[in-house]
């Protein structure tokens, strides 16, 4: 299901020109497919350093050399498992991802969770009235990045 976002006339205040013609009292709708706000959603939550995407895991157990097999390891860089549902003008996104050892996974969680609402509502005009984040995996044997001095 794709959302549809009512587009608003501007006035002419100065702050978007004459873009509303005589008589006519909008612009139109603009459709957004939810493959794009699940996008938006990945690449949000990725941008925190201690987040990023967590190993495929099979009957509970993360499967070891996943990445050597073409299937998505545990990775910093990666953009975690997203999915997203849109319903009218609101959407539900749930994530899977891994946490940085040893940061906090609830002041990671927390950070990430407001990052998705405010980069959604900000790219699409959608409220974003849950993020449910699942937490599978600890990235223990990825490296720091280097401390500038």
């Amino acid at each position: 299901m794709s959302a549809i976002v009512q587009a608003e006339p501007q006035g002419n205040d100065g702050s978007g020109g004459d873009l509303a013609r005589a008589g006519r009292n909008d612009l139109g709708m603009i459709s957004i497919a939810d493959q794009v706000v699940t996008k938006i959603a990945a690449c949000a939550a990725a941008e925190h350093p201690d987040a990023g995407a967590a190993a495929v895991r099979m009957l509970g157990r993360a499967v070891p050399g996943a990445g050597r097999l073409g299937v998505r390891g545990t990775s910093l860089d990666a953009l975690p498992k997203t999915t997203v549902e849109v319903d009218g003008s609101k959407a539900f996104v749930s994530l899977e991802i891994c946490v940085r050892w040893p940061a906090s996974v609830r002041e990671v969680t927390g950070q990430v969770r407001r990052n998705v609402r405010d980069r959604v509502a900000e790219l699409t005009g959608l409220q974003v009235d849950e993020v449910h984040i699942v937490v599978s995996d600890l990235a223990t044997d990825i490296t720091l990045p280097p401390r500038v001095r």
